[in-house]
């Protein structure tokens, strides 16, 4: 199960990354970010298409490397789970109404780490 989760969630962020990093906008219009200045667009490349794509390759490796296997279920155990929890924070405390790319993330990246939680149980068992 946890290969599976690492080859699904490393195919995901790449795929992502790779078009955000080509077209930064495909993530400032699906999340309605907005870029003031040439920094706001470098942020966005750099955090939703390099980042991205890097964390996607590394779940890849780790998919098909049995000795790293571990590594990237708690990679995505942690960084998925934080992102998780600190989107599902700020929507408690958001003011306007959430759009289905905030419900959508949500709900993915919970997903993703309660699977995450489940493999790496199964490892230790």
């Amino acid at each position: 199960m946890g290969k599976i989760l690492l080859y699904v969630a490393g195919l995901i962020f790449t795929g992502y990354g790779l078009a955000c990093l080509v077209n930064p906008e495909i993530a400032t219009a699906a999340a309605g970010l907005a870029t003031t200045n040439g920094d706001g667009l470098v942020e966005i490349g750099a955090m939703y298409g390099g980042f991205q794509t890097g964390f996607g390759l590394f779940c890849l490796l780790c998919a098909r490397r049995s000795d790293y296997a571990a590594a990237g279920l708690w990679a995505l155990l942690l960084g998925i789970g934080l992102l998780a929890a600190g989107r599902s924070y700020h929507a408690l405390l958001a003011t306007d109404p959430l759009t289905v790319y905030s419900y959508g993330a949500i709900a993915f990246e919970s997903l993703v780490t309660v699977l995450a939680a489940v493999a790496l149980l199964k490892r230790a068992g």
